[in-house]
């Protein structure tokens, strides 16, 4: 599966994700881009947009997007608290719909 991580998730995260080809939205040239402008170039190239915006399926129309998105819902956006979340993925992933947002964490 490819997996674009949002830039607002550390980076550093994408070596934790075993399995899958993880690119992040800096790597791809993509940093300061709206949550509009990044879904749709996203949609182009990945199956799965991971974030950790909880307010990204209030602020954006999800269903125009042919891509899945996962909320990483930790109670902060450290590193080690994403981290405790990767396990989850693997069991989130095959379940995650295009055009709609998935939380995974609490």
């Amino acid at each position: 599966m490819r997996i674009l991580l949002d830039e607002c998730v550390d980076r550093r995260l994408a070596r934790d994700i075993a399995g899958h080809e993880v690119r992040t939205a800096a790597e791809m040239g993509w940093a300061g881009k709206s949550n509009g402008e990044l879904l749709a170039l996203a949609e182009e190239q990945f199956d799965t947009f991971v974030t950790t915006d909880r307010n990204l399926s209030f602020q954006q129309n999800l269903t125009r997007f042919n891509i899945a998105v996962l909320i990483l819902a930790a109670p902060r956006n450290r590193l080690k608290d994403l981290q405790l979340l990767v396990p989850d993925l693997p069991r989130n992933l095959p379940f995650a719909k295009k055009g709609e947002a998935q939380s995974v964490g609490i």
